[in-house]
């Protein structure tokens, strides 16, 4: 029995080994005809992996692409697209630079803060106190899957003066969500989840 720690090193693991292996005999065929019939099959096999993506020009340049690393670049061949640049391959992407806002409240998410900060803007008086009315209810289902047992409405009028800096004011006849209403829905979602998991 030969372990796979003794076989030769797969470049892409995703195609399996029997792929690679056909790889290395198309790059070992001298016909250029033959070769060409022979990695346009491979190609074919390769995008009956994922053959909901086949049809894709894009998909098809990166099968094409993944082609060419597996037959370490040695392949010669007639390709609809060049080979990928070896160089371009070994560039490591540049750093991406991690966000430094701070979150007052981390439990409505960074998200909220944009909403409100669009609702202050707005001139017109009855768009504005609609939009007050759905951020108050969303920070109120997002409290509720934070704390999942219950929260106080005067909390949430409080949190959005603070995050508004007092510009955005709920109407006195303003109704919340119910609670119980959004730790039901949770709970049934979260049922149904773990049903399909069994």
């Amino acid at each position: 029995m030969q372990y796979n720690t003794a076989r030769n090193h797969l470049i892409l693991p995703e195609y399996g080994r029997n792929v690679q292996k056909m790889v290395e005999h198309a790059s070992n065929i001298k016909d250029k005809s033959e070769r060409d019939k022979c990695v346009k099959s491979i190609i074919d096999f390769m995008g009956q992996m994922n053959p909901q993506l086949r049809d894709i020009k894009e998909f098809t340049h990166k099968l094409w692409d993944h082609l060419f690393i597996m037959s370490k670049f040695q392949l010669d061949t007639t390709s609809p697209y060049p080979m990928p640049e070896i160089e371009k391959l070994k560039e490591r992407p540049e750093k991406m630079p991690y966000p430094k806002n701070k979150i007052k409240f981390p439990f409505y998410g960074a998200a909220l803060e944009n909403m409100i900060s669009y609702a202050v803007k707005q001139e017109d008086n009855r768009e504005k106190e609609i939009m007050t009315g759905m951020i108050a209810n969303h920070m109120k289902k997002s409290y509720l899957l934070f704390n999942k047992h219950s929260v106080s409405n005067d909390t949430i009028i409080l949190h959005l003066n603070q995050l508004s800096n007092n510009n955005l004011k709920l109407p006195s006849d303003f109704e919340f969500i119910r609670s119980s209403s959004v730790i039901n829905k949770n709970q049934k979602v979260y049922k149904k989840k773990f049903k399909k998991k069994r």
